[in-house]
Parts: structure tokens; sequence; C-alpha cells
């Protein structure tokens, strides 16, 4: 097999997992799509309705833009720290503080959240939850 793996690299038959930095629209949307479900949590935590961000900030390389609107209100853009292409992990969260990762409401009072996604190829997909599908402890 180790004899194999170069020859089979070369002629493009495989490709390395290292080999996609998911900085794309084409690379982040499938993995987005796989886990629509989870892009979003809401956690009463400390007198506090947080609402989380990070499943989508962890693919936010190929997102252009984050936008939500809880219980029906206007959409609001989540303000996410940029993608760092140049380096090895361009996912990668740097910014500390919890506002990089959720924004806080008052105690349980997210009842609904809509999220629009725009990936940087001009697509948008679009996800409505309510808080019992998306509620953590």
């Amino acid at each position: 097999m180790r004899r194999f793996l170069p020859i089979a690299l070369a002629l493009g038959m495989i490709s390395p997992a290292f080999g996609a930095n998911f900085t794309t629209a084409a690379e982040v949307k499938p993995i987005l799509q796989a886990t629509k479900a989870n892009w979003i949590a809401v956690r009463l935590y400390e007198g506090r309705d947080l609402l989380y961000f990070t499943n989508l900030l962890a693919w936010r390389c190929g997102v252009s833009k984050i936008e939500y609107a809880v219980n029906g209100g206007d959409m609001v853009e989540f303000a996410a720290e940029p993608c760092y292409v140049d380096e090895a992990q361009p996912n990668g969260l740097k910014v500390e503080g919890l506002e990089a990762i959720l924004v806080a409401f008052p105690p349980e009072t997210v009842e609904s959240v809509e999220v629009r996604v725009t990936y940087d190829d001009d697509t948008v997909e679009n996800a409505s939850y309510e808080r019992a599908a998306i509620q953590i402890n």
C-alpha cells in the first residue's frame, strides 16, 4: 500500500485529506448543508439567553455573510471574524471573548430564530429554528 499511495496521488486517483482548506463556498457548502440543524444553538446561562453561532463560524471561510432574526424581527448581520486564508487553519477562531461566537438576549426571550447564510459564490441558504430544536443545557 505504501508504494501505491504516491502513484495514486500522482495520477489523481485519490486526493490527500489535507488538500482542501475549506475556504470556498464549493468546499464548505456541502458541510453546512449537512449540518444545517446545528448551525446555531441557544442556552439559558447566568440569567441570559445566549445564541451561539459556533458551527457556522467553524466553516465561515466560503461564507460572505451570516444574518439572523429573532422572534420574527428584522435580519441582523452577525459580525464574524475574518477567514485567515494565508494560515494553516483558515477557519480557526482567534478573537477572544464570548461576543465573537454568540449574541446575548434577556432570559427566555429567544423563541425562534431565522438564519440566512450568503456564500462567497452569492448563493443564499435560509434556515428556521424553534427554541426547542436548538436549545442546549
